[in-house]
């Protein structure tokens, strides 16, 4: 049986699939969206559309509080589409002690591979040992048995450890030299992004006023209390005046900037970043079925290669970073290190420059509190909530994997500021959109019958889980819309008119960057598909000639700023 199938499930999958939910009914129209903003007096106000902030919006909008969501560009635009995209336990936090980190994450990544099975699916990992490694095979073994226990035995599947001819099976091409075995563990992938814009979805769909491209100019204080904000819609320049009871600032690394804000904060940064830079090459140049954990032959950090459709990625560095967050970019020395690191271990694969097809870098919001001298692979993923002078309340720090948790104390914490009695939201329950299927392996078999295509009907349940049938229903009025936006890739036309109408999609960017993962898996960044998007796009967005060009100029810089080589470190 497969990783992904109904071993997974909570719910029979032998049973004769339910027909499908009513499809949900879209977002309101954006200018009903921005009234809202400007008329309407607030319980809270979020600042920031990462994950973070979004599982905060969810949360307090299904407890029952009056909830605005604002985020400059567009949700997961920062840090959140720019991970591992992986839900794990940190298993490499072990060696640094932080046990309770690791108990609460492997909580959650058995929660979320219920709650969102399309988005959030079982991930094998192997990771080899050799002669004179850091980390022997008898401290990887035990080590993972306490990874386990941690998870109170809920993985997907225990641990288990192999000999080296089990390794070398497992995992074709890897070099055997001074290989002495090595283990087998189990954590999660995902896609980052869109696990970051539906859980915006779900805080719309639950009543919460959710707008994209909304920048905060300044916090409004009255009486020396935050009691809102002054915003711009970015699309149009229309500026409006937010009033909230509570201010939370979810920006992440951005989170010193929403501070400066706020005149009373002063003090020193709250938050000191860690940049991760990633790297993708075509599968044929480095195939494996398996996720590895490795530690770089460079300087011995733990490092990841993993499979990722018809791409790999390779990844992570760890480095303390001066690069402002909106500018962060990989640079040819990151390039060179995680190419280094992967022909270490795949000594035939001869990976080279040519070979990437795209590299991005975010930066991790770390406490600066948790750092321990400069070591950024060793500072604590743990998160902290603060409240400044004037009541606007912050939180850094944290994790993908965690951002429930996060959100859960958070919003904990806004009542109490609110002086409201305590309410639990259903979110360790409640499925995310898409994810209320019987099993993942189920609704593909209904979807590969009328799609016709496997790789197009495996992506669409992957992304939009019991909803993929809203966007291949498109093709039925349309039938060019069945058609491929990339050749070769499993996305298709259908997502960009579907985008608009149901996720919140307005520009090139929200969609090809991070609704979709064009821009990743193409040597041109999606150049070519955008164009193909916006001619599907424009009538739903009123965009004129003028406006597509200036759409598509925009989109070119966009990528460019995101998946540019630098060609030094910042």
């Amino acid at each position: 049986m497969r990783p992904d199938s109904a071993a997974l499930a909570t719910r029979d999958s032998s049973a004769v699939a339910p027909l499908p939910p009513p499809a949900p009914q879209p977002p309101a129209p954006r200018s009903e969206r921005l009234l809202a903003l400007s008329s309407s007096e607030f319980d809270l106000l979020v600042i920031g559309g990462g994950v973070t902030g979004s599982g905060i919006a969810r949360d307090a909008a299904l407890r029952g509080l009056r909830v605005a969501l604002v985020e400059r560009e567009d949700f997961a635009s920062g840090t959140s589409s720019r991970s591992s995209r992986l839900i794990h336990g940190g298993v490499r936090y072990l060696e640094h002690g932080h046990l309770g980190l690791v108990f609460e994450s492997s909580i959650e990544r058995y929660r979320l591979l219920r709650l969102a099975p399309h988005l959030v699916r079982p991930l094998a990992f192997v990771w080899p040992v050799y002669q004179g490694a850091r980390i022997p095979r008898w401290k990887l073994a035990a080590g993972l048995k306490l990874y386990d226990a941690l998870a109170l035995f809920r993985n997907v599947k225990g641990s288990r450890s192999l000999n080296a001819r089990q390794v070398s099976e497992a995992v074709p091409g890897l070099r055997t030299d001074g290989l002495t075995g090595g283990s087998r563990y189990y954590d999660a992938g995902t896609d980052d992004a869109r696990l970051t814009f539906i859980n915006a979805l779900a805080a719309s769909e639950a009543g919460a006023v959710v707008l994209n491209h909304v920048a905060v100019r300044s916090l409004t204080i009255e009486d020396g209390r935050a009691r809102g904000a002054t915003v711009v819609d970015t699309l149009t320049g229309q500026q409006l005046s937010v009033r909230a009871r509570v201010i939370v600032n979810a920006t992440g690394p951005w989170t010193d900037e929403i501070r400066k804000l706020d005149a009373a904060s002063g003090g020193s940064p709250s938050v000191r970043g860690s940049k991760g830079v990633h790297i993708s090459v075509p599968r044929d140049r480095l195939p494996t079925d398996c996720a590895l954990t490795l530690l770089s032959p460079v300087d011995g950090r733990v490092m990841f290669i993993l499979p990722a459709g018809t791409h790999t990625i390779i990844g992570t560095t760890e480095t303390a970073t001066r690069a402002h967050p909106s500018e962060v970019r990989a640079s040819v020395s990151d390039v060179d290190y995680l190419l280094t690191s992967a022909n270490g271990f795949f000594p035939q694969a001869h990976l080279s420059r040519e070979d990437v097809v795209s590299a991005w870098a975010g930066i991790r919001p770390l406490v600066a509190s948790g750092y321990s001298g400069t070591d950024a692979g060793s500072a604590s993923r743990e998160h902290a909530i603060h409240a400044s002078p004037t009541g606007v309340l912050a939180i850094s720090g944290g994790k993908l994997t965690t951002y429930r948790v996060m959100a859960r104390d958070m919003v904990d914490a806004v009542e109490k500021a609110l002086d409201a009695p305590h309410r639990k939201a259903p979110t360790d329950s409640l499925p995310l959109p898409g994810g209320d299927i019987p099993s993942f392996d189920a609704e593909l078999a209904t979807a590969r019958a009328e799609v016709g295509r496997e790789d197009t009907a495996h992506h669409l349940v992957r992304a939009y889980g019991g909803r993929w049938r809203q966007v291949w229903a498109l093709t039925r009025e349309q039938p060019h819309l069945a058609d491929p936006l990339v050749p070769g890739l499993p996305y298709i036309r259908a997502e960009a008119v579907h985008g608009v109408t149901h996720e919140l999609v307005h520009t090139l960017s929200d969609l090809l960057v991070r609704r979709l993962k064009v821009a990743f898996e193409t040597r041109d960044l999606g150049r070519a598909a955008a164009r193909l998007a916006a001619s599907d796009m424009a009538p739903l967005l009123g965009w004129s000639p003028e406006d597509l060009e200036r759409q598509l100029a925009d989109y070119s810089r966009d990528v460019e700023r995101l998946f540019g080589i630098d060609p030094a470190d910042a």
